[in-house]
């Protein structure tokens, strides 16, 4: 993490990992973009609303692996801190957690175009938690991957959905 930061922590880049930590605590803005789709694409709105609530649902299943697993935030004089957090747990990281399920169904909903801007907000994502100094790697991996699983899971079932209307994107 202390290479990360001294590779690309410009005061530029820790704005922009502060402004995306606010924008992911407790997965609100993730949420609230998920309630926007909702209000906008009235056609869809069942699957909007089906993928916000799985957002949620990831970023409560991250939160239940940290009350578990209990791994406590990098401590290192290399690495500096540069964003409160709302706990000392960081396995997995609930940011890259949300965000991920936010950018598989999101994305989903978007069309191909979007794809490629949440893949990129997935990394973003992920290397803003290293350059703030709040997740070690193997965090941000492993929420990335429950995200995955959870929105994975979550298509499968709001596709399932006898309901479910097909619009093409």
């Amino acid at each position: 993490m202390a290479t990360v930061q001294d590779a690309v922590a410009s005061p530029a880049t820790i704005r922009v990992a502060r402004g995306m930590s606010l924008f992911g605590e407790h997965a609100a803005g993730w949420l609230a973009l998920g309630l926007a789709g909702a209000a906008l694409d009235r056609p869809r709105r069942r699957e909007w609303l089906g993928s916000a609530a799985a957002v949620a649902l990831a970023h409560g299943a991250s939160i239940g692996v940290k009350r578990v697993v209990r791994r406590r935030r990098p401590e290192h004089p290399s690495v500096r801190v540069l964003v409160g957090t709302p706990s000392r747990l960081s396995f997995p990281s609930s940011h890259a957690t949300s965000t991920t399920a936010a950018a598989v169904l999101y994305g989903g909903l978007l069309g191909r175009r979007a794809r490629p801007v949440a893949a990129l907000t997935v990394g973003a994502m992920a290397l803003s938690r290293l350059v703030l100094g709040v997740h070690y790697p193997t965090d941000v991996a492993t929420g990335t991957a429950l995200g995955a699983a959870v929105a994975a899971g979550a298509r499968r079932r709001i596709r399932s959905r006898p309901d479910h209307r097909r619009v093409s994107a």
